[in-house]
């Protein structure tokens, strides 16, 4: 095993001219409520999992999304129940989440 369990990176780029953005659609009140969650839940850390920002993962127009890893899972979410649901059920539980899968 690696030194984290699982990743997940959610996209927070910012793209200019008024084009669809993760960052536009809150992406980083999401990461920031994913990182607590799993902070709170004592996950953090080494053999557990890390939350991270990304640059423009090249999907935004499915956005906003984040990336799982190492399953390589990509998700687009809408709101914290979203996010709280990636975090129960694929973070902490290893099951994807089918609804939420682009």
């Amino acid at each position: 095993m690696g030194y984290y369990k699982r990743h997940i990176f959610f996209c927070t780029n910012l793209r200019d001219g008024g084009r669809q953005c993760c960052q536009a659609a809150g992406a980083e009140q999401a990461r920031d409520h994913a990182k607590a969650r799993i902070k709170d839940l004592g996950l953090s850390g080494k053999g557990g999992v890390r939350v991270n920002k990304a640059g423009c993962l090249d999907r935004c127009a499915e956005g906003p999304v984040a990336v799982v890893y190492p399953e390589g899972v990509w998700y687009a979410y809408v709101d914290k129940e979203d996010i709280d649901e990636i975090v129960d059920q694929h973070l902490v539980a290893g099951k994807e989440v089918k609804r939420l899968k682009i």
